[in-house]
């Protein structure tokens, strides 16, 4: 009788090699699937049939749903990123480059939705995304004031640390008023704001010349 071979022997199946484009294919699961069903609804197995692998398998990457959640939101912020370069490439007016960057997001009610629900969420300091949620209020300040972009520069009234935390809680605000109205185009009143907020620049303050970062 032909003997079984060993477990050391046998070859792996291929869900079970840890690589990083594995990982990357299991984030943007769990991306589709926090959009779609929010991050208390969206379930490991459901992330698992989305990037083609048994829930066991799933496991043997991620620890479990708060550690897919933090590289789902580190892997969104990423990809805004780089958007925000390529449009900053096309001397893009700098007032338009957070509504071109937000554009996708503010026609998906339920992703706005679930991404507010889940910015609530992160206000306690006990859930899994509080951390990030803090940390990305100071790099979005840091990307405010980095480059040439005219809502970095302080006026005697206003520091560019009191610009960026407006312009997010602006965004914020239009997420609902938008939600609560979609024929409100937010985004032209994001335009306006940034335009009238970021105050009088001159030829070179008037171009985006650095990437900024996701909101």
């Amino acid at each position: 009788m032909t003997s079984r071979p060993r477990a050391a022997e046998r070859t792996p199946r291929r869900e079970h090699a840890s690589t990083p484009e594995r990982r990357r294919q299991i984030v943007k699961a769990a991306l589709a699937s926090f959009a779609e069903h929010g991050y208390e609804r969206a379930s490991l197995r459901d992330i698992a049939t989305r990037a083609d692998l048994t829930h066991a398998a799933l496991l043997r990457h991620f620890s479990g749903k708060d550690e897919l959640l933090l590289a789902a939101l580190a892997q969104r912020e990423a990809d805004e990123e780089e958007m925000a370069a390529r449009i900053g490439a096309s001397n893009m007016p700098a007032e338009k480059i957070l509504g071109v960057v937000l554009e996708d997001e503010f026609a998906d009610p339920d992703y706005q939705r679930n991404w507010m629900a889940l910015t609530v969420a992160a206000t306690n300091p006990a859930h899994p995304a509080h951390e990030f949620f803090v940390g990305r209020r100071e790099r979005m300040r840091g990307r405010f004031t980095s480059g040439p972009l005219p809502l970095a520069r302080e006026t005697g009234e206003t520091t560019a640390d009191e610009k960026a935390t407006l312009v997010l809680a602006m965004v914020d605000g239009l997420r609902i008023q938008w939600l609560l109205d979609p024929s409100r185009d937010a985004l032209s009143l994001l335009e306006l704001f940034m335009k009238l907020f970021g105050g009088p620049a001159d030829e070179e303050h008037t171009r985006l010349k650095v990437s900024v970062g996701p909101l």
